[in-house]
């Protein structure tokens, strides 16, 4: 991805001849959008420095949670079949189990659109770890 550029609300633009606002001391170069000045010339943009971004660590943060998604799924799914099955030996409250039954069936469903959509995520951060590391892969199709 090409450099992105951010805009910030109280950085201004220099015009040609110089910064209109520093002539007048309202603003300098050594200001802050917070308000405080640097000490030196070597901490200016210390607050606009990127963070390296450890892909190997997201990679694991999306394993672990599509693992938690499928137990979800699993525990989720059990627990419809649990009901189906009183419901079947329960006539006399077999309603509630139904609904029971539908709302774990529910919960599966969603607990396994968690899980697919970890998945996805982790493949993401396996590739953008390729990408950053230069293997690049341009799939044209």
């Amino acid at each position: 991805m090409a450099e992105e550029k951010h805009h910030h609300l109280f950085h201004h633009k220099k015009d040609e001849e110089g910064d209109v606002y520093s002539e007048g001391g309202i603003y300098s170069e050594t200001t802050t959008a917070y308000g405080g000045a640097y000490s030196s010339e070597e901490n200016v943009g210390q607050y606009h420095k990127k963070e390296e971004i450890d892909y190997e660590k997201e990679e694991k943060h999306h394993k672990h949670l599509e693992h938690m998604g499928e137990l979800g799924t699993a525990a989720a799914g059990a627990f419809a079949l649990h009901e189906k099955h009183k419901a079947e030996k329960d006539p006399e409250h077999a309603h509630k189990h139904k609904i029971e039954e539908e709302i774990a069936a529910a919960a599966a469903v969603g607990a396994g659109g968690f899980t697919f959509h970890e998945h996805h995520e982790k493949k993401e951060a396996k590739e953008e770890e390729k990408e950053a590391h230069g293997k690049k892969h341009h799939h044209l199709f």
